[in-house]
């Protein structure tokens, strides 16, 4: 490894709606299998393909800060956060490359659904030039397209050695055996807001220091 270079890094946006296990699990499992160096948080501010978040930016942000706090794997980039204008993953992308040069491995995670989806995108069809693709299991979800074309597309780009992904800077994607975690944000924030929000529940989908956030806070109640 050249000395500009730091290992295998990966971008990992949301909304964080609330931040729970289900981003943060598979994710530490993922990084195992292929050695990542560090995870890189990317909270939305206006997410293009999905409802407006609920908490304020400043909210989640702290959630994710009190998420990860003491779990050196974690960093949280605020960019997206700071923008008011939707953030589009190709365009932070190609600013991440930028910054971090031509040779720099970097990939980008994302969850089988969204994989499935991902020829809605804007730009979809550069994402691969500034990074690999890092694909998380998801309940309920197929493993391949049912377009041959993205298929073929899939399969000229999917590698299962993860060497390929920390010895070249993009152009792979990597289909992770990561834990099944069916974990919504929107069932948690459903719960919340009706009631259902035991102590023994809660602290199975959220970290507690996010929990203690949320009541202090007083989110998702009606």
């Amino acid at each position: 490894m050249t000395n500009n270079q730091q290992g295998l890094q990966a971008l990992f946006g949301g909304t964080f709606d609330p931040i729970h296990y289900g981003h943060l699990r598979p994710v530490e499992a993922l990084a195992k299998q292929v050695n990542l160096q560090k995870v890189i948080l990317l909270p939305n501010h206006v997410p293009p393909h999905r409802p407006q978040p609920e908490a304020s930016p400043i909210q989640r942000l702290e959630m994710v800060r009190l998420a990860i706090q003491g779990n050196p794997l974690f960093t949280i980039d605020t960019r997206e956060l700071e923008k008011n204008s939707p953030s589009y993953t190709l365009e932070t992308l190609i600013a991440f490359r930028q910054e971090l040069g031509p040779r720099q491995p970097l990939a980008f995670i994302i969850g089988q659904d969204s994989l499935l989806s991902i020829h809605t995108w804007y730009g979809w069809d550069k994402l691969l030039d500034n990074c690999h693709l890092l694909v998380c299991s998801r309940p309920g979800y197929a493993t391949h397209f049912s377009d041959p074309i993205m298929q073929n597309w899939l399969q000229q780009h999917k590698t299962e050695n993860p060497d390929q992904l920390r010895h070249t800077p993009h152009g792979y994607i990597f289909l992770a055996d990561t834990p099944l975690v069916n974990i919504s944000a929107t069932e948690i924030r459903q719960n919340l807001s009706a009631g259902l929000n035991s102590e023994k529940s809660c602290n199975e989908l959220i970290p507690e220091a996010v929990m203690n956030y949320i009541k202090q806070q007083h989110l998702y109640q009606k």
